[in-house]
């Protein structure tokens, strides 16, 4: 019997798999898609090979591409963009890894409370969570994202609208920035040179600058998998899992991809273990376990649970999906931006109960894509009868004819903003069974229903649509499209909200003692961090007491600096009301997210460099209307932002992070 069995290697299996065979336990990953073993040979830069949603390594389907893709019952037009395999989305995705908005915890007491959907508030405070952000920050690692071009005309346009410069992790005005991102900044020839020869390791480490976050990331080239600039879970926690024997004295993770979790057996009251589908040969396959970890997603976990006929007493399964209600606008320069170059999106805006703008820079066809993809119609022909406005926007839908020709004729004369609204939670958009599309060899499909907005959402996505027209005129923009996006499934959650009431949540205490802990991205299942992924809440059984047990006089190694990083056990990591930084391991050696062990020297300098102190510097301003700058904050850039550019126009370049002169 195992001790745990985790279902789903995205983005949250692994780090459950990792801390656990950390401290010596038994711990079998599962995942449904490929294990990408050879990812420096499977992965392409080319968009269609990469992310075809029929066809492309980075489909939702099986790891053998000569099946079809597996099948969810879409009954809205939208395009649901997930990646099945070692990794899951966070092979594709942009590795942004800002904090979330204080606003949206239960101890929040900030004027503008009112601005955020309190009635569905994690029901945890805020500072209780800052020392988790800090072992992930530490373990990826995150960092200040390099810039070039782009992020230059994004953040000058920015400060010329009023707003400050952030400089702590924690959102706590509506400022701008560069990106928190999981990626490793450039060194040596990374970042400073065009030639592909001259861009492979280690003469080159970190960001190359490619342009191809969204197609996986094998940068630089002849790097070893833990070393691959983009910190996927894929390159940072599965290789830590696989070697948890190695760089601490725990136990290595039996990883099994091309396996399809199908029921989570029962022994009446408890969970037993998992049944699982070669995926390859069609053998089935049942393994007991103490615990069960449901990791595999917003959409597969809710659906693993309804086809195992696990409790559902109150209907909340599945109920309460988010997404985050993305839309896109692009600015057309006259000059270059380097919109495809470098990491995707290494630029933001936050603007607290609102929401965020994002930077993205993204390839050709990918562009391409987004500009024909609109829920109002053709711009210039008609409308759909989409209520959006255009905020002094160009053009509002789908781009077509000369418009299209003018956009596309240069992609790095282009700036893309993604906007990222603070959406409600509600009851009507949900994850269930679908009853109208024929099973799968897995069983009944998932049916994804996004039925409902609330007032507040629609607000606040308008909100930001105005926001972001400003931003790129400022930037300079000649021309600026809105394309309002159509349902883009992309940043999904809370289809397994836990909460403290259970009229519109899971629940917490009916869970605890009937039903099992579900891992993903959604509401905290509880109201004391530490808690968190460490009981069977199927039968109550506490897993805290076999961590105890199995870590005595064992070394607690974080992800970056041997023992020092965010123990959430130590001392400094307790006292949340003072959170400080943690001092770097004396020792000659280090563990951290590249799996083994490396002599000091060995390692990079950014890892060894303790962050910041964390602090929260003020409480958000309530807004309504424009934002005000800050009182005392300078409005332009206090900093030259040299781009290290050659003769050769276009020719990639890093600046260093802003510095800008507050109060």
């Amino acid at each position: 019997m195992r001790d745990v069995i985790v279902v789903g290697a995205g983005g949250g299996g692994p780090v459950v798999a990792k801390e656990l065979a950390a401290r010596g336990l038994d711990v079998l990953l599962l995942e449904a898609g490929a294990g990408f073993e050879h990812s420096e040979r499977e992965w392409s830069h080319f968009e269609n090979e990469a992310n075809n949603p029929a066809t492309g390594v980075f489909r939702f389907g099986p790891g053998d591409r000569t099946q079809p893709p597996w099948a969810r019952d879409l009954p809205q037009n939208c395009f649901l963009w997930q990646t099945a395999g070692v990794g899951g989305s966070t092979v594709h995705y942009f590795a942004n890894s800002p904090r979330a908005m204080p606003g949206a915890f239960s101890d929040y007491t900030g004027l503008d409370a009112a601005d955020y959907d309190r009635a569905h508030a994690a029901p945890l405070g805020y500072r209780e969570l800052i020392p988790y952000y800090e072992w992930v920050e530490h373990t990826l690692p995150v960092q200040t994202a390099a810039m070039g071009t782009k992020e230059d005309r994004f953040l000058r346009g920015a400060a010329k609208l009023g707003l400050p410069h952030q400089t702590s992790k924690d959102i706590t005005v509506a400022a701008y920035r560069p990106q928190e991102n999981a990626i490793l900044q450039p060194q040596g020839t990374a970042g400073r040179t065009n030639d592909r020869k001259k861009l492979t390791y280690p003469a080159a480490k970190g960001c190359t600058f490619c342009g191809h976050c969204p197609q996986g990331c094998i940068e630089p080239v002849k790097s070893p998998r833990n070393l691959r600039a983009k910190r996927s879970t894929h390159s940072s926690y599965v290789p830590m899992a696989l070697t948890a024997d190695r760089w601490t004295r725990g136990k290595a993770i039996t990883l099994l991809p091309d396996s399809f979790a199908v029921r989570v057996e029962t022994d009446g009251a408890n969970a037993a273990g998992v049944t699982w589908r070669n995926t390859r040969t069609g053998a089935l396959t049942t393994e007991q376990a103490k615990v069960v970890v449901l990791a595999a997603g917003p959409v597969e976990t809710p659906r693993l649970w309804l086809n195992s006929g696990l409790p559902n007493p109150n209907d909340q399964v599945g109920r309460g999906l988010t997404d985050h209600y993305l839309d896109y606008l692009v600015g057309r320069f006259t000059t270059y931006t380097g919109s495809s170059k470098g990491p995707t999106s290494a630029a933001r805006l936050d603007f607290p109960g609102f929401g965020g703008l994002e930077q993205a820079g993204v390839s050709p066809g990918l562009q391409g894509q987004a500009l024909t993809s609109s829920d109002s119609g053709i711009a210039g022909f008609y409308d759909n009868g989409g209520p959006v406005g255009a905020w002094g926007a160009d053009a509002v839908g789908r781009v077509v004819g000369e418009r299209l020709k003018r956009f596309m004729s240069n992609v790095d004369r282009l700036i893309g903003v993604a906007l990222i609204t603070d959406d409600d939670v509600m009851p009507r958009n949900r994850v269930t069974l679908s009853t109208v599309m024929a099973p799968d060899a897995h069983g009944p499909i998932a049916r994804l229903e996004i039925r409902q907005r609330s007032p507040r959402t629609l607000k606040n996505r308008e909100y930001l649509a105005g926001r972001a027209v400003e931003l790129l005129r400022a930037a300079g923009a000649r021309e600026v499209v809105r394309v309002n996006f159509p349902g883009l499934f992309l940043h999904l959650h809370s289809s397994m909200r836990m909460g403290t009431s259970v009229a519109d949540s899971l629940g917490q205490a009916p869970v605890r003692r009937r039903q099992l802990r579900p891992a993903q991205r959604s509401r905290w299942p509880q109201s004391h961090a530490h808690d968190a992924g460490a009981r069977n809440a199927h039968c109550g059984e506490d897993l805290r007491p076999l961590l105890r047990r199995r870590s005595v006089d064992r070394a607690r190694v974080t992800g970056v600096v041997g023992g020092r990083h965010g123990d959430p056990r130590c001392a400094c990591c307790r006292a949340l009301a003072e959170v400080r930084a943690h001092r770097a391991d004396e020792r000659a050696r280090v563990a951290h997210a590249f799996g083994v062990g490396l002599a000091a020297e060995e390692a990079p300098a950014a890892l060894l460099v303790p962050e910041t102190r964390t602090e929260l510097l003020e409480r958000p301003r309530h807004l309504a209307g424009p934002t005000p700058a800050r009182e005392g904050a300078a409005c332009g850039l206090g900093a030259r932002l040299p781009i290290s550019r050659g003769k050769r126009h276009g020719e990639l370049g890093v600046v260093a992070p802003l510095a800008v002169p507050g109060r």
